[in-house]
């Protein structure tokens, strides 16, 4: 945190203290009555150990009524909270308040990264006053993606360090990295996630490739034209390692939930009950819902679902429209962030990244999920937008017309 000042870190506090000071009033609504006030595991009389072998919810994870969500860590702030005040909410939100100032600042420091310091200070104060973040930081529950961000982030800046002189490895950042990762995945599912993004980070940024030079690359070497170059093979070493771990971290996971699957109603998400193309249709128009809930966050819900977002059962549907500029709008930036070796084209893939792969376990695309949209689960991903639209304003006010304004 060398590069980030003390002038910094108060405008972050002060801003996410002057947006969520109310929430300190608040109380335990919607999921925090059954994660909060009907969860025995909060109890000190509850043996330690149980909050690993239940799920978020307090209920054993061999239960087939078991909501699968395996968060022992977050549980355990819960249970910090209820022998410091017991049920008194006030406790629980000012935790959230404070991780939520925590994630931004570290947020800051990701971000300079990529961008210049005025810029990054525009995307974390933008981070810090979305919207969109309500949820996750008002409602208590939503501090499994508060404390999962805190070490999602942290791994992936301590994997930046993994390159030493020469091409080097590093390979203390990288056992950080990974247990780091564990951490994050112990807070919330989404945190394995990072290991993606440091992949990407690793080939496009700190091996500086893009797509047409591997691709030449490895044509020539199936051609038996040339040879690997020592630096990619220090990538690949790198990569597998990565690969290693996330595959043992998922099997751990599935062993945990003993192989099941978390069973949804049709109440929780229509459309996974849908026959096709109705679920498929539907399912690809929540990906542009859930970017527009970014980009003009001014109609938010608690709860999305039933008929929140009316099923596609037609191609002809109008919706459908949205869903393909989306996909030819993500499909543009792809490109030109994989095709180009600028530096505006790695702060391009960093952001797409940061939005997209975090947000993969909540997609529907691969498996159902319990719900049709939860602002929540956003939280990760509005990194991604939020450098995005930073590396934006930076680049027009570049322009002598446009400065000003």
């Amino acid at each position: 945190m060398a590069d980030i000042n003390l002038k910094e870190i108060t405008l972050i506090v002060g801003v996410v203290t002057a947006c969520y000071w109310n929430s300190l009033f608040c109380g335990f609504v919607f999921d925090d009555v059954s994660a909060i006030l009907d969860n025995k595991d909060l109890h000190p009389s509850t043996p330690l150990k149980t909050l690993f072998q239940n799920d978020f919810w307090g209920t054993p994870m061999s239960e087939e009524r078991s909501h699968k969500s395996y968060r022992p860590l977050t549980v355990l702030t819960f249970r910090l909270n209820y022998l410091f005040s017991e049920l008194k909410p006030m406790s629980y939100h000012l935790l959230n308040m404070i991780l939520h100032a925590m994630v931004t600042i570290i947020f800051l420091k990701v971000c300079k990264l990529f961008l210049d310091s005025r810029s990054s200070m525009i995307a974390a104060l933008l981070f810090a006053v979305h919207p969109i973040h309500t949820e996750a930081v008002t409602g208590v529950v939503g501090r499994a993606e508060l404390l999962s961000s805190i070490f999602f982030l942290a791994a992936f800046l301590s994997y930046t360090k993994s390159k030493g002189p020469n091409n080097s490895i590093v390979w203390t950042p990288i056992a950080l990295t990974v247990f780091l990762v564990a951490v994050a995945t112990l807070c919330k599912e989404q945190g394995i996630t990072v290991v993606g993004i440091c992949c990407v980070y690793e080939v496009f940024i700190a091996q500086g490739y893009t797509l047409p030079l591997l691709c030449t690359t490895a044509g020539q070497f199936l051609r038996g034209k040339s040879s690997i170059p020592f630096s990619m093979l220090q990538t690949l070493v790198k990569l597998i390692v990565l690969m290693f771990s996330t595959l043992l971290l998922v099997v751990i996971r599935v062993q945990i939930i003993q192989s099941q699957l978390p069973v949804f109603t049709r109440f929780d998400n229509p459309a996974a009950v849908s026959p096709t193309p109705t679920r498929q249709l539907t399912f690809n128009y929540l990906l542009p819902v859930n970017a527009w809930l970014l980009l003009n966050p001014s109609e938010l819900c608690c709860d999305w679902t039933m008929g929140t977002i009316p099923l596609i059962e037609s191609f002809l549907d109008i919706r459908n429209v949205a869903t393909f500029t989306f996909f030819c709008f993500l499909g543009a930036l792809g490109v030109f962030s994989l095709r180009y070796p600028s530096d505006s084209s790695k702060t391009v893939l960093m952001a797409l990244c940061l939005m997209a792969l975090p947000f993969i376990p909540a997609s529907n695309l691969f498996f159902p999920v319990g719900f049709v949209v939860a602002e929540r689960v956003l939280y990760v991903p509005s990194m991604g937008f939020c450098i995005l639209v930073a590396h934006g304003w930076h680049k027009i006010s570049k322009k002598s017309l446009r400065h000003k304004l």
